[in-house]
């Protein structure tokens, strides 16, 4: 199992707007993708930066749906989301594996 975790940094204005967007449109359009086994929206508490962190997280079960989903899926719902939150937030990802 990979964990595919997306950290996004948000103003702090737009901090409503966003998750209603993230729980309206990202995270539904992900999960229509089915290479999703399941998924998790955080909330950082320590974050040392300015603004609102968050981390989205899916599980995906073999490397062959990752290398679908991250050619196939996730580039366009990013580029919706950067068209939508403008110069409102920074973000990074990265995969980790379960090891236990």
């Amino acid at each position: 199992m990979i964990l595919y975790n997306i950290t996004i940094i948000i103003d702090d204005a737009i901090n409503e707007e966003w998750l209603n967007w993230m729980n309206d449109r990202f995270i539904p359009e992900v999960m229509d993708s089915t290479l999703v086994v399941s998924k998790r929206l955080l909330k950082v508490l320590d974050s040392p930066n300015e603004g609102t962190t968050y981390c989205l997280q899916f599980v995906i079960d073999t490397v062959g749906n990752l290398k679908d989903f991250q050619e196939n899926h996730i580039p366009k719902i990013m580029d919706l989301h950067a068209a939508e939150f403008k110069n409102r937030f920074v973000s990074f990802s990265s995969l980790m594996e379960y090891v236990d």
